[in-house]
């Protein structure tokens, strides 16, 4: 609690008497340690909700190159309900930022992790970049693959889209077929099966 009171001492601004009590500063610790202790929980929250969207991931890549379409579509409405709830503690954390950047005298967009750990007390340091660190790597993994997911579909509708040409223009464009003895001949239609031997 010192280091909180030592941080209000330098931020905060002194009272109408020219003083900021010492009970004042106290109160403030405590509000701002239990805000720190929400944080944390809140960052953990995080972190499972990453680590949860990289395994989704793997799944959806398996399910696509599996066609399994009906777990695919299940597997697709959790991840919408998943981010509805997780929007919950997006707003916690935004609000906790604003209290927080109110008590440190400074502006929303200053409160960042980084700036936390210059002014908690140690113990509270290590815990906070402990959790930024671990953030940070998943976030990057999350990208990777993020990217990885995006290059498979993109794959796949670009195999489809040449499929479904293939198929269906086949006609339109004159292509044309060749017989067991080499002789060609030009497709009649576009139907999906020729049955003329």
């Amino acid at each position: 609690m010192e280091g909180y009171i030592s941080v209000l001492r330098q931020q905060r601004p002194i009272t109408r008497d020219g003083r900021i009590t010492e009970k004042y500063m106290k109160l403030m610790a405590t509000q701002i340690e239990d805000k720190i202790d929400e944080l944390l929980a809140v960052l953990d929250k995080d972190i499972e909700h990453v680590q949860g969207s990289l395994s989704e991931l793997n799944e959806l890549r398996s399910l696509v190159i599996k066609r399994d379409d009906t777990t695919l579509g299940k597997l697709l409405g959790s991840i919408r309900a998943e981010a509805d709830s997780y929007a919950a503690n997006e707003s916690k954390r935004q609000s906790i930022r604003r209290e927080l950047a109110g008590a440190f005298g400074c502006n929303v967009e200053e409160m960042t992790l980084s700036r936390l750990e210059t002014i908690l007390p140690e113990g509270k340091k290590v815990q906070v970049a402990d959790r930024k660190a671990k953030l940070r790597t998943l976030i990057q993994q999350l990208k990777k693959e993020h990217s990885s997911t995006a290059m498979l579909l993109s794959e796949c509708a670009r195999f489809n889209h040449l499929l479904l040409r293939t198929i269906f223009d086949l006609g339109k464009t004159g292509a044309a077929t060749y017989s067991s003895n080499g002789a060609a001949k030009q497709q009649m239609a576009t139907n999906l099966v020729n049955l003329q031997f």
